[in-house]
């Protein structure tokens, strides 16, 4: 398993706020997500001749 990059705990507790339950999985499946966001962020701005990731990368 890859290293997590979301907070479990905080994940759990906003699916609660929304009266849902998460999955075993959702924390796996919600951390890729983040790493592809970040791969995606970071080619952005090396095309932008910068290597700070700023939210309009995102």
């Amino acid at each position: 398993m890859a290293e997590l990059l979301v907070v479990r705990s905080k994940v759990r507790e906003l699916a609660k706020k929304k009266k849902m339950n998460m999955g075993a999985d959702a924390a796996d499946a919600l951390s890729k997500e983040v790493a592809r966001l970040v791969e995606r962020a970071s080619e952005r701005a090396k095309a932008n001749r910068r290597s700070t990731i700023k939210g309009r990368d995102v």
